[in-house]
């Protein structure tokens, strides 16, 4: 891992090029997720089929053969043994129960003349959900994506996930089960997420999709939205620790290795004011890097996005904390409460030494579905309102249509649209309500 000093002259140069989300090959990517939407759109399943069998080396030869039957999501979860089904069983009622204390209610106030205002909350009809495949399989995205939707009463998942080689996991298929998923295709890329925004003869066509992918699920996900909703376009996951010197230095390196492990684009970054720390840290992640099953993985990451970054206190660790912006934030400090009013943005927020990032992946509670690549300045994790709609409610009273009335008038009037003056002005003295 690269060592970096704020002290250094140099310092913001390469702060800058770290915390750089841009692809040097977006372009590309954009062109050729364009390309894929575009056949979709026009062939439909076969479009999907081809690209299922050339991109993922799937052996189907039609969409029957990509999509999974319920009967066999559930015999995957009943063949499930014991400890990993109660372990799933677990992460899926903590995840529900945190989702529905997140559920969006109706709510109205009367205004002085009488007037109701206020909104009633629907779900949406139909959800995609995307569950990334190929590396590593990801039952805990399952239940994250799915289970806040069942939670807000959406009538039909649809989940897409690659299955590459044709093989699928039993433990994604298991968390479909868990989860409520209605109809399961064993397709990914930019395909799947063309087939659910427009629909094909078998995949229908949905209202939103969410869920994490590679760098072309997230672009045709940018592509397709105003199509259909999208809960964000995320990028490669990302972990920053910002440690006072307290706590133990292997523990940290082993956060900074359960984030590199997702992939070789991950982030994974630590900043201290505790050089000796920093430099008990490095010795850490070399000594224990070779007992990591994903080591090639990891050694990748850190070497080409990791950082050890030295500053002079904890205030200026959290100013550079804000300006990453980061999917995870770990508080490996003494006293977290501390720092947290100091903390503007952050995906998810992991408080004290005892609380690593991987309990906010499977099972703590809130979801792992995180703004990523500094968006967390904007945006915030997935949840149960993301599958909910608002709907305003007015409904004007005679005396709330007479004070209404020649507001909307004058506005209307200064906007030169005189049919919505008028519309208004035939309500203030009309005298039923």
């Amino acid at each position: 891992m690269r060592r970096l000093d704020s002290a250094s002259a140099d310092f913001e140069s390469q702060f800058e090029a770290l915390i750089d989300s841009d692809t040097p090959a977006q372009a590309e990517i954009d062109s050729r997720v364009a390309a894929i939407i575009a056949d979709v759109r026009a062939r439909g399943d076969a479009a999907v089929v081809e690209y299922t069998r050339e991109l993922d080396r799937h052996p189907a030869s039609d969409m029957g053969a990509l999509e999974i039957a319920p009967a066999r999501l559930a015999a995957a979860l009943e063949a499930m043994p014991a400890k990993p089904r109660a372990a799933l069983e677990s992460a899926a009622d903590r995840i529900r129960r945190y989702a529905e204390s997140q559920k969006i209610t109706a709510q109205a106030y009367e205004d002085e003349y009488g007037n109701r205002l206020g909104q009633v909350v629907r779900a949406i009809e139909r959800a995609g959900i995307y569950a990334p495949g190929g590396k590593a399989a990801y039952p805990s995205s399952v239940l994250m994506n799915a289970l806040p939707a069942q939670v807000a009463g959406v009538s039909e998942i649809v989940m897409v996930s690659p299955a590459p080689g044709g093989e699928v996991n039993d433990w994604v298929l298991a968390a479909a089960a868990l989860a409520g998923v209605d109809r399961f295709f064993t397709i990914g890329g930019a395909q799947a997420v063309a087939a659910l925004a427009y629909g094909t003869e078998s995949v229908p066509g949905v209202d939103k999709i969410v869920g994490p992918g590679n760098a072309y699920v997230a672009e045709a996900k940018r592509q397709v939205f105003g199509r259909v909703g999208i809960e964000s376009v995320a990028g490669p996951s990302e972990v920053l620790i910002l440690a006072d010197g307290s706590g133990d230095p292997d523990w940290a390196a082993l956060d900074l290795f359960a984030q590199a492990e997702h992939g070789e684009d991950s982030r994974a970054l630590l900043i201290s004011p505790d050089a000796s720390f920093l430099t008990a840290v490095e010795a850490a992640v070399a000594r224990l890097l070779e007992d990591q099953p994903r080591r090639d993985i990891i050694r990748a990451s850190l070497a080409n996005h990791g950082a050890l970054i030295a500053v002079a206190d904890m205030a200026e660790a959290l100013a550079l904390s804000n300006r990453i912006a980061p999917e995870h934030l770990e508080l490996a400090v003494a006293d977290p409460d501390a720092l947290l009013d100091g903390i503007q943005h952050a995906g998810a927020i992991f408080m004290g030494h005892r609380t690593p990032e991987a309990f906010g992946d499977y099972c703590a509670g809130p979801n792992h579905v995180l703004p990523t690549g500094r968006t967390a300045r904007f945006s915030s994790a997935l949840g149960v309102y993301d599958f909910q709609k608002r709907l305003s409610i007015i409904q004007a009273s005679p005396a709330g249509a007479a004070a209404l009335a020649p507001v909307a008038e004058e506005l209307a009037l200064g906007e030169g649209l005189y049919a919505h003056a008028a519309s208004a002005r035939v309500r203030a003295g009309n005298p039923q309500g």
